[in-house]
C-alpha cells in the first residue's frame, strides 16, 4: 500500500517526521473550537451568566461524583506524572468492559485527537476520506492536512448514512468515516449496514466508526468488530454521556497494529484527573442507563412540542442533538437566537436553512422553546455573516488557538 502514507518506504520519500511535525501542529477541530468560531464570528466572546448554552452538544449533568471525588482525591499528585499507573489500570478496565485486550485501546484527551491522527494516517493524495453530508466536519479538516481528497456523500431519505453509495464513492479510499449516532442529526445508521461496509469497503481501506453518541441510543456498538480483527476503529469520548467534556478523555479501539500507525504523529501524556475522572466513571454501573434516560426525556419532551407547533425537524434524533429545518436563512435564526440569549449549534452547507440543538437541560429547553417560537413568529431575517468560519482555519479566540 505505498500510496497509504502509513507506509514507511513511501513515508522515508517524503521524509515522514517533517510531515509528522507538521501534521502535530495543525489544528485539531473539536465541538469546542467550532462553538467558539461561530460565536466569535458574530462578535461574541464570554457568553452572558444566563445564557442557554446548546451549542456544542456538552451535556449540562457535569461529571458524576464519583469522578469529581477521583480528580480530588489524585489532584495533590498533579505535580508528577501518572507514576502509579492510573492509565494502564483504565485500559484494562475498560478493555475488559468491551471484551477487548488492552491491547486494541489507546487512550487521548478526547476523541478528535485519534479522529484526526486516524484520517493523517490512512488518507494521502491518491487515496481519499469518504464522509457523510452533513456529519461532523473534524474528518474534512484532517484530510485537507493530508492532502486527501473528499468524497461527501449525501445521507439517505431516513437522514441515515448511505453506505453502499460511501463505499462506492472511491475504490481507493484510505478512510471511510461513519458518525453513528450523527452528529448533527442524532439520527442512527443501523449496525447491518456498518457490517455491510466494513464487509465490502475497498482493499486497504479501513472504517473509522465515532461512536462518540452510541450510549445515548439504543444502537448496538460494532466494537465486537475490533475484538475480531477487522479493518476498522472505533472512537469513543468521556464528553457526552459522562459530561467530562472540559476535562478530556477519549478511546480509540482497534487492532494494535491499526493503533500504532496513529503513534508517530503526536500523543501527549494524559492528565492524571481525567484518566482517574474516566476510570471512575465506568465504574458507576448506573451513570449511563440514568443519563440516557434523563436526556432522552428532555429531548422527547422538547421534539413533540417542536412537532406540535408545527415545525419540521430532520430525522429522528436518538443522541443528545437534533435538527430543525427552519425554512430561512439559518445564520439569521442564530443571530435572533443570540440576542434571547439561546445559544445553538452551527449551519452545515449543505443544509443553509437547518439549525442543530443540543439538549440542556430541562430548564433550558424551556426557555429554548419561547425563544425559538419568538423568532419564528417574526419576520425572517438574515445575519449580518452569510457564511460560517471554514472549517480548515485555525480558531482563534482570546488571543490563543484553540486544540483541545
Amino acid at each position: 500500500m505505498t500510496d497509504n502514507i502509513s507506509d514507511p518506504s513511501a513515508l522515508g520519500r517524503r521524509s515522514f517526521l517533517g510531515f509528522a511535525a507538521l501534521a502535530a501542529a495543525a489544528p485539531i477541530l473539536t465541538e469546542a473550537d467550532m462553538a467558539q468560531a461561530k460565536m466569535a464570528s458574530q462578535g461574541r466572546g464570554v457568553l452572558p451568566e444566563d445564557a442557554v448554552i446548546i451549542n456544542a452538544n456538552e451535556n449540562p449533568l457535569g461529571p458524576c461524583k464519583a469522578a469529581i471525588d477521583a480528580m480530588a482525591a489524585i489532584a495533590p499528585m498533579g505535580g508528577r506524572y501518572d507514576r502509579n499507573g492510573v492509565q494502564n489500570a483504565f485500559i484494562k478496565s475498560y478493555a475488559a468492559q468491551h471484551g477487548l485486550k488492552p491491547e486494541n485501546i489507546a487512550v487521548y484527551a478526547g476523541s478528535s485527537e485519534p479522529l484526526h491522527y486516524t484520517v493523517l494516517a490512512f488518507t494521502s493524495p491518491t487515496r481519499g476520506l469518504v464522509t457523510a453530508d452533513p456529519s461532523y466536519e473534524s474528518p474534512v479538516a484532517a484530510a485537507a492536512v493530508a492532502n486527501a481528497p473528499v468524497h461527501k456523500v449525501a445521507l439517505t431519505a431516513a437522514i441515515g448514512h448511505d453506505v453502499k453509495a460511501m463505499v462506492s464513492a472511491d475504490p481507493k479510499a484510505g478512510v471511510i468515516y461513519i458518525c453513528n449516532p450523527n452528529n448533527p442529526t442524532g439520527t442512527i445508521t443501523p449496525r447491518e449496514d456498518i457490517l455491510w461496509a466494513l464487509e465490502n469497503k475497498p482493499a486497504g481501506s479501513i472504517l473509522l466508526v465515532d461512536e462518540a453518541y452510541i450510549h445515548l441510543s439504543d444502537e448496538q456498538s460494532v466494537v465486537d468488530q475490533v475484538a475480531a480483527g477487522k479493518d476498522l476503529i472505533i472512537l469513543r469520548t468521556f464528553s457526552k454521556i459522562y459530561g467530562m467534556a472540559g476535562i478530556r478523555c477519549g478511546v480509540a479501539m482497534g487492532r494494535p497494529d491499526l493503533l500504532d500507525k496513529l503513534q508517530p504523529y503526536y500523543q501527549n501524556a494524559m492528565p492524571i484527573t481525567s484518566l482517574a475522572a474516566a476510570h471512575a466513571s465506568i465504574s458507576d454501573a448506573d451513570l449511563i442507563p440514568t443519563r440516557k434516560k434523563v436526556i432522552g426525556d428532555t429531548r422527547r419532551d422538547t421534539l413533540a412540542w417542536l412537532k406540535a407547533n408545527g415545525y419540521q425537524l430532520v430525522g429522528d434524533s436518538h443522541s443528545n442533538c437534533f435538527m430543525i429545518q427552519t425554512g430561512r436563512d439559518a445564520h439569521g435564526v442564530i443571530a435572533a437566537l443570540q440576542a434571547e440569549k439561546v445559544y445553538i449549534g452551527r449551519v452545515w452547507p449543505v443544509w443553509p436553512k437547518a439549525v442543530r440543538i443540543s439538549v440542556g437541560t430541562p430548564d433550558d429547553m424551556a426557555k429554548f422553546k419561547v425563544a425559538f417560537k419568538k423568532v419564528m413568529d417574526a419576520p425572517a431575517t438574515t445575519a449580518s455573516i452569510s457564511a460560517e468560519p471554514h472549517a480548515m482555519a485555525p480558531v482563534a479566540a482570546g488571543g490563543r488557538t484553540f486544540l483541545s
